[in-house]
């Protein structure tokens, strides 16, 4: 009977091994890469959505605003105050309201996170990994 070693699968050169470690890590950095692009898509249909909500709020109130401050100039003037300082007065309200719906829309877009987080934590903990991988 021959004493023969048992075939083991861990039997590879480390040349084989650091290839396959490159290869894996290329392979993890494309993932990477794809998850950076999906998760800034994402972020950028968020902020899509905050935009259209600005321009719809804008389009609501001038479109509603139009028929309310004609009438409201018309009783004002009607009221004894002359034209010129029922209309001025009415402008002057509603400036302040769109100013109040652009701000609250720009702070919206301010406190929106750009960063794709997800993906630089997992490109933390991929960095960790080959570091074990490699010690």
């Amino acid at each position: 009977m021959v004493n023969e070693r048992p075939s083991i699968q861990n039997d590879r050169s480390l040349g084989d091994l650091f290839g396959d470690l490159a290869r894996e890590t290329a392979a993890l950095v494309r993932q990477e890469i794809q998850l950076a692009r999906v998760e800034m898509s994402d972020k950028a249909s968020r902020i899509g959505r905050d935009v259209g909500m600005i321009a719809a709020g804008g389009a609501v109130a001038y479109l509603g605003l139009m028929a309310l401050l004609a009438t409201i100039i018309i009783v004002i003037a009607q009221a004894g105050l002359p034209w010129w300082a029922s209309t001025l007065l009415v402008g002057a309200v509603v400036v302040i309201i769109g100013g109040g719906m652009a701000m609250a829309g720009l702070s919206a877009l301010k406190h929106t996170d750009m960063a794709p987080r997800q993906t630089m934590a997992t490109l933390e903990e991929n960095k960790e990994w080959a570091q074990q991988q490699t010690t």
